[in-house]
C-alpha cells in the first residue's frame, strides 16, 4: 500500500529521476540543470533549502513532493510547493492527494497560514484535484520569472 516518508540524501538520484520525469510531462526536459550533488547539498546539508517527500506504493517509488519555506510580509512564514508528481503508472490511487495532505499537516503543525504553488493551465487533472481539495485559484496574480540574460543584465545594475 501507500507509504509517504521524508526523503534522505540517498534518495537524491531517485529524486532527480522523478524530477526529469516531471519535466518530460511538462514538456520542458531541457530545463533540468541540477544534478545529484546539487540535490544532496541543497536538500540534505546543514541548512536545507528544501524539504522532500517520497511516496512509495508497495515498496515502489511512486512520486515525490518538494516544498520550502518562504516569508509572506502579509501573513508570516508560509510554504511553497515546488513540485508534486506521481508517476504515470501510479496515478488515480490518491497518491497526489496524500502527498498534499502530508504537506498540509506540516503547514498546520508549524502554524503556517497556507501553501502556495503554481499549476500549468493545461493540466486539467491536477487542476481538478486542487479544486477538489478546496484550493483557491489566484487569477488576479500573474507568475513572473526573471532569468538568464535578463537576470544578468539587471544584476549588473546593482549598487555595490
Amino acid at each position: 500500500m501507500l507509504r509517504i516518508r521524508p526523503a534522505i540524501a540517498n534518495d537524491a538520484a531517485l529524486l532527480l529521476a522523478m524530477i526529469r520525469e516531471l519535466a518530460e510531462f511538462e514538456r520542458v526536459p531541457e530545463k533540468v540543470k541540477i544534478g545529484v550533488e546539487d540535490l544532496v547539498r541543497d536538500g540534505f546539508g546543514p541548512n536545507p533549502r528544501f524539504h522532500a517527500l517520497i511516496a512509495e506504493w508497495n515498496d515502489q517509488s511512486a512520486g515525490y513532493a518538494v516544498f520550502y519555506d518562504y516569508y509572506s510580509t502579509y501573513a508570516g512564514p508560509a510554504m511553497y510547493l515546488e513540485d508534486v508528481f506521481v508517476r504515470e503508472a501510479f496515478r488515480g490511487r490518491g497518491i497526489g492527494t496524500a502527498l498534499m495532505a502530508t504537506i498540509a499537516k506540516a503547514a498546520v503543525d508549524e502554524n503556517r497560514p497556507g501553501i502556495h504553488w503554481h499549476v500549468l493551465d493545461w493540466n486539467e487533472k491536477a487542476i481538478g484535484m486542487y479544486k477538489a481539495l478546496g484550493a483557491e485559484f489566484c487569477d488576479w496574480w500573474r507568475p513572473v520569472l526573471l532569468s538568464g540574460d535578463a537576470l544578468a543584465r539587471l544584476a549588473e545594475k546593482a549598487h555595490e
